[in-house]
């Protein structure tokens, strides 16, 4: 996995998250689902959806008064596919101020006089001290967008988060609808920093883990390829351009409440679904680079971790666990597909002495494969890790790269 933008978990000093990200199946923070403690809805005030409303895109801010217009911005801006504006009422925006000690409700009420054709819309909330965080901001206005949707009649319409000292491009949201038109559960867009940020200290390692994120990715599009998320594709699914249908969302019973990761959260929870997450290289958003953010574990962390790290080496899983990790995955996928009477791709061989017996006697048991691999991945796979440097691990998997098969669309 890896954090805003470019974001990783290697190197010394990070062991916990290392951990979480390659060497188990993900573990996250227990949700609460119990709503007595919180105030009541903050979107009462709310006008009825636009009849032709398509995407509600949610905005969480805390103490964003400064970054929030340019964000604002860029959303006013949208454009379809010939550069032309988008018609009135296709999207609308969703600003939850949440514990705020500065104007930031005010900014987004500013920004929405100066503009008012954009459907724009913000609450403010003060959230008791436990719940008081990204995860249940983000939930809030996922839920609330969800309920809109299915007002304006549109399950298959989209809930689309972006965060607060993001911009988005100009044909953002158009990106996104079409890759969900072309059958995505979910659009995962690429983050990328601000050209301010260039002369970041951090940038060489930012640079040098994008390489090897997008490497890996590249080398699992050949190994275990999906058909809804071929090659080109990128690396990231993380709350500054996350889209999820209404009907998506409903199903995986909605954003996981928990402190930070949240994203990641509703990514695992899709994967376990078996829903069609793509990751898009045409959506694209703009985040920024600074080191003070608003979450415990974020891009702001990362740029700070790495700037402790300084000239430090970089640890990050060996190519050879990825690459045995992959073979394990797709037999297991297509040993999955046999006990559910499912049709194999022709000519596809079965290796039965990759998997322990008690692994394939279990495979009738779980409906989903996703959440078949969730189980069977601690069981199949080493922890920890081996670990490589990074620098290495990237000429390994150019290595591997070179000598793998090119990926067939389907297989």
């Amino acid at each position: 996995m890896i954090f805003r933008p470019e974001r990783q978990t290697s190197g010394r000093g990070s062991r916990r998250m290392q951990r979480m990200d390659y060497a188990t199946p993900r573990r996250f923070y227990s949700a609460h689902p119990n709503n007595a403690a919180l105030p009541a809805s903050p979107w009462r005030h709310l006008p009825p959806p636009a009849p032709a409303l398509r995407a509600v895109v949610i905005v969480p801010a805390k103490d964003e008064a400064a970054s929030l217009p340019a964000t604002l911005a860029a959303l006013a801006a949208q454009t379809d596919e010939h550069n032309r504006p988008l018609p009135p009422g296709c999207f609308e925006v969703l600003v939850l101020a949440n514990n705020c000690t500065d104007r930031t409700a005010a900014a987004v009420r500013d920004f929405a006089a100066a503009h008012p054709a954009l459907a724009l819309h913000v609450a403010e909330l003060t959230l008791p001290p436990t719940e008081a965080h990204v995860g249940r901001a983000r939930r809030l206005l996922m839920d609330e967008a969800a309920r809109r949707l299915e007002l304006a009649g549109r399950p298959n319409a989209a809930i689309i988060s972006t965060d607060a000292d993001t911009r988005v491009a100009p044909d953002w949201l158009a990106a996104t609808l079409r890759e969900l038109a072309r059958g995505a559960d979910a659009v995962a867009g690429r983050i990328l920093m601000e050209e301010s940020n260039r002369a970041c200290p951090v940038r060489r390692c930012q640079l040098q883990d994008a390489a090897y994120q997008l490497l890996r990715t590249q080398l699992e599009t050949h190994l275990d390829p999906q058909p809804h998320d071929p090659w080109p594709r990128h690396h990231q699914h993380f709350g500054a351009s996350l889209a999820v249908t209404v009907a998506a969302y409903r199903q995986v019973g909605g954003l996981p409440v928990v402190p930070f990761l949240e994203d990641e959260a509703l990514y695992q929870a899709l994967l376990r679904h078996d829903l069609r997450v793509r990751h898009s290289p045409a959506v694209r958003v703009f985040t920024s680079g600074r080191q003070q953010g608003r979450v415990a574990v974020g891009l702001s962390w990362q740029l700070r971790e790495w700037a402790r790290l300084g000239q430090q080496q970089l640890l990050v899983p060996d190519p050879a666990a990825l690459v045995h990790e992959l073979h394990l995955r797709r037999q297991l996928r297509r040993h999955w597909q046999l006990a559910q009477d499912l049709r194999l791709p022709d000519e596809e061989v079965i290796d039965v002495e990759t998997l322990p017996a008690e692994v394939l006697a279990a495979l009738p048991g779980y409906a989903t494969f996703g959440a078949c691999w969730e189980w069977a991945r601690p069981l199949l796979l080493p922890n920890p890790v081996p670990q490589v440097p990074l620098a290495q691990a990237i000429q390994l998997l150019r290595a591997e790269l070179a000598r793998a098969p090119v990926a067939m669309v389907g297989s």
